[in-house]
């Protein structure tokens, strides 16, 4: 299975375990990280996939979870360490995931049993990922792993004491606030205590991890001064060469010449160093280790003496070690020296760092740049005779870095252009000064290897590609790139004309002065050859001595006129005896002649050059003074930010002094702890003396007493032999009973696994039954889902009927109020009606006959 795919289903397996923490998910995720672990997986973190960063993200986030359980944990752990190949993997894990944080959690909730496998793995692991990486002590966790380290290096397990003085040498080491949150912690004299016991150890990387701790914690108070003062610092000096030359391994190596590093960036101990009688011995060691080959182990030994060359009175030391045979090796105290025919001198130091320098191994790209800046720092102190070399280097290791394409990319993080332009400048002062004409060729072969570095570089760097143009319109690269195109060597001039198809097309380019140059080169290289073929068959004569070598236009052609009449007057006296003689003189006299014309038509070729060259200089006239402009523009600006800068130290100042008072406060502490130690030494030595005299008294009965405790020991033996003898039978009768009702409870159980078998069966079919249940249920459920619809519809209309029955029965209510109160009116009306009805009657029977009265009375 590919490592794309068994990352999928690692990431899978974190989310299904991260939703449902069961047992199942646990094994299964288990699985995925140990196949993932059995692959190879170099600089995979460091590639920038987005996969792999979501499964990193998900494993740290389980392994900082307290639920996990331990085992799961501690595959997670080893699986991130394997995925760590690298240094830059290492630098991932810390800064962007946060590890540091997570395993200080972790051993932060095991913090009860320090001598859990776990708690190892992670102080193992810690102590890799922290190593020169600075943890911030506000992070998460990190507080209850420094009291957690503090606690365990004053016990007595001696199997995590390591570990812990290593985590906790790479937390202090250039960590400020570490360092003072450990200082005002109130079990620190106890601690100091412990680290100087520890002094006398017998493990030598525990004395190393002890010493960087105290270095970083007490180096600038009083118990630092007097641990690292004049009496002890030679001491010191010889224990941590032997310790490097000598080590246990890388790991201590490593940690020795940190320690040494950090010591040498105090002033007075830099200037105990130099004047250490064995310094030149213990460099000479040093410088052996180079010849192991091993990348990470030159990389610490060139890291030690860069740190050397920093320091003036150690540079020119070191050059006397690199550029001179080495010394007599130093043996300890006891080891009798070497004879033998490899015991006398070894090769020149600095033939070491050449070879590292030329012949760099796979993967010691870094060892290759360090080598190269150590180089140049000690020829840059060394003598004259030596710095004639220094071009020869440069010219060397800059086409090493130009062919290896797998160093491009280091060394662009590396070199800068002004680094290059300063490189080009010192070249170019070399070609035009008057330094022999081999320092001349070497400087342009040099100069042409930097310029096709910063070619090859000019995408990669900042500003690289405007620093390579500018140098290439400058009018110093007309003399390399003429010498370099008419040279004899056929990669020389393949990489001027690479240079000169670069340049062409430059607007201020001087190709038509480049022209000439080239031409007076061919030109005179011509008559050089005319003149040493004529050399061959003409006698030496001595040269006529004359007051000029070089002669102007106007007088050496009266010169050459007169001279030649003087020959042919001379000629006309001369005896025939003698012709022959004049002959021969005529032809050395043409041979100089013609030289003194080549010279003349040379220097009149190099005038017609100047006079462009003076044309060009007034252009870069132009472009200086733009450049002044723009540098004085940025000069302001840098004022401002260092007047910014100044208001910033005064508050770093307030700061400081707060920081002086319990410095001080600090001192005082420590100088009561060591009056205390010098009691207990005093105490220790009382007690040794009086323990001899005690062993002196038990030597006189001690035969006698020795052969009763023997006797008492024999019948005490016998009765426990005998007792055994019943225990054991009596165990055996126990056994035997045991095995009998382990055979019935077996009995029991496979009659009951059959029952359970039983059980499951019927469960099944009860299951099934369940289901068909289940989804008559269901459909019962829809049928009432669809009943509870339609009641809801019919409610709907009731409560409409009901609604217009209300509004019926009140417009009911009203017609029959006003059936009632018309009703009352009818009557009214009757009433009056018959009262009128009786009086027109009476009307009527008064004024009218009968029949109209009757029929008015039936109407």
């Amino acid at each position: 299975m590919d490592l794309t795919t068994c990352l999928k289903s690692l990431l899978l397996a974190i989310q299904q375990y991260r939703d449902s923490r069961t047992a199942q998910h646990a094994a299964q995720l288990q699985k995925q990280v140990e196949e993932v672990a059995g692959l190879r997986c170099d600089h995979l973190l460091s590639s920038g996939q987005v996969l792999p960063s979501e499964c990193v993200s998900g494993l740290v986030e389980l392994a900082g979870n307290p639920n996990t359980s331990p085992a799961l944990t501690s595959s997670i752990i080893s699986l991130l360490e394997h995925l760590a190949s690298d240094d830059a993997s290492w630098e991932i894990l810390h800064s962007s995931y946060s590890l540091s944080c997570t395993l200080a959690a972790v051993i932060h909730g095991h913090s009860t049993t320090p001598g859990h496998p776990l708690v190892l793995q992670c102080l193992q692991v810690l102590q890799k990922l922290t190593y020169s990486k600075r943890t911030f002590q506000s992070s998460s966790f990190i507080n209850e792993l420094i009291a957690f380290l503090m606690t365990s290096i004053q016990s007595q397990n001696d199997d995590i004491i390591m570990p812990c003085l290593g985590v906790m040498a790479n937390l202090c080491r250039d960590n400020p606030s570490v360092q003072s949150h450990i200082k005002r912690l109130d079990n620190v004299k106890p601690f100091y205590r412990t680290l100087i016991n520890f002094l006398a150890h017998n493990s030598l990387t525990v004395v190393v991890f002890t010493l960087s701790i105290l270095s970083s914690l007490t180096l600038s108070e009083k118990v630092g001064e007097k641990l690292f003062d004049a009496k002890n610092i030679h001491q010191t000096f010889q224990l941590v060469f032997n310790i490097i030359v000598n080590g246990d391994g890388t790991l201590t190596r490593k940690y020795s010449v940190d320690l040494l590093v950090d010591l040498l960036k105090n002033p007075k101990i830099a200037d105990y160093l130099t004047r250490y009688q064995h310094f030149s011995a213990c460099v000479s060691q040093v410088l052996g280790l180079l010849r192991s080959k091993d990348p990470a182990s030159a990389a610490k030994v060139l890291e030690l003496l860069l740190a050397m060359c920093s320091v003036s009175g150690l540079r020119s030391l070191l050059c006397d070690v690199v550029f001179r045979p080495a010394g007599p090796r130093l043996v300890s105290a006891g080891r009798r020296p070497r004879v033998g025919p490899d015991s006398g001198r070894k090769p020149e130091n600095g033939l070491i760092l050449v070879q590292w320098l030329c012949a760099p191994m796979e993967g010691a790209e870094t060892c290759s740049l360090q080598t190269l800046q150590l180089l140049t720092e000690l020829l840059d102190s060394s003598p004259f005779q030596v710095q004639q070399n220094r071009f020869c280097l440069s010219s060397l290791t800059l086409q090493l870095l130009c062919g290896e394409e797998s160093t491009r990319s280091l060394v662009s993080s590396q070199v800068s252009a002004q680094v290059c332009l300063s490189q080009v400048e010192a070249l170019l002062s070399c070609c035009h000064s008057n330094s022999p004409i081999s320092c001349l060729h070497v400087c342009t072969e040099a100069l042409l290897k930097t310029l096709e570095l910063m070619s090859k570089l000019r995408q990669q760097v900042e500003n690289m590609e405007t620093s390579f143009y500018r140098m290439l319109q400058d009018q110093r690269m007309v003399t390399p790139l003429a010498l370099t195109l008419t040279s004899h060597h056929r990669g020389r001039v393949q990489t001027g004309l690479a240079l000169l198809l670069e340049a062409t097309p430059l607007p201020d380019f001087p190709s038509l002065v480049l022209g000439e140059s080239i031409a007076a080169n061919n030109a005179y290289r011509q008559r050089e050859a005319q003149l040493s073929i004529k050399r061959v068959a003409v006698p030496d004569f001595p040269p006529p001595r004359t007051g000029s070598n070089i002669l102007d236009s106007s007088s050496g052609c009266r010169s050459v006129s007169s001279l030649v009449e003087k020959i042919q007057t001379g000629l006309e006296l001369q005896d025939p005896a003698k012709d022959s003689r004049v002959s021969e003189l005529i032809d050395v006299y043409e041979q100089k002649l013609a030289a003194f014309v080549s010279k003349e038509s040379r220097l009149q070729d190099l005038l017609e050059a100047k006079a462009l060259a003076l044309a060009q200089a007034d252009r870069l006239i132009a472009q200086y003074r733009l450049q002044r402009a723009q540098a004085e523009a940025e000069a302001r600006k840098l004022a401002s930010l260092l007047k910014d800068a100044e208001r910033r130290r005064e508050d770093l100042q307030g700061e400081l002094s707060s920081q002086v008072l319990e410095v001080e406060r600090s001192r005082a502490d420590m100088e009561e702890l060591l009056q205390h130690n010098a009691r207990l030494q005093r105490d220790s030595e009382e007690h040794q003396a009086l323990k001899g005299a005690y062993n002196a008294l038990l030597n006189r009965s001690e035969t006698d007493s020795l052969l009763k405790e023997l006797q008492t020991a024999h019948v005490s033996l016998c009765k426990q032999n005998e007792a055994l003898r019943k225990n054991q039978e009596v165990l055996q009768q126990q056994q035997d009973r045991i095995a009998s009702v382990l055979e019935e409870r077996e009995q029991e159980v496979r009659s009951l696994q059959s029952d359970v078998q039983k059980k499951n069966d019927d469960i099944t079919g009860l299951l099934a039954q369940l289901r068909a249940k289940d989804e008559k249920l269901e459909e019962k459920d829809q049928e009432k889902k669809d009943l509870e619809e339609t009641v809801d519809v019919l409610r709907k209309e009731l409560n409409k009927t009901e609604q217009a029955r209300k509004d019926a029965s009140i417009k009911a209510s009203s017609l029959e109020l006003q059936k009632s109160q018309l009703e009352t009116k009818l009557k009214q009306k009757e009433e009056e009606l018959n009262k009128h009805s009786a009086m027109i009657a009476m009307i009527h029977s008064l004024s009218s006959g009968k029949v109209k009265s009757d029929v008015n009375l039936s109407l």
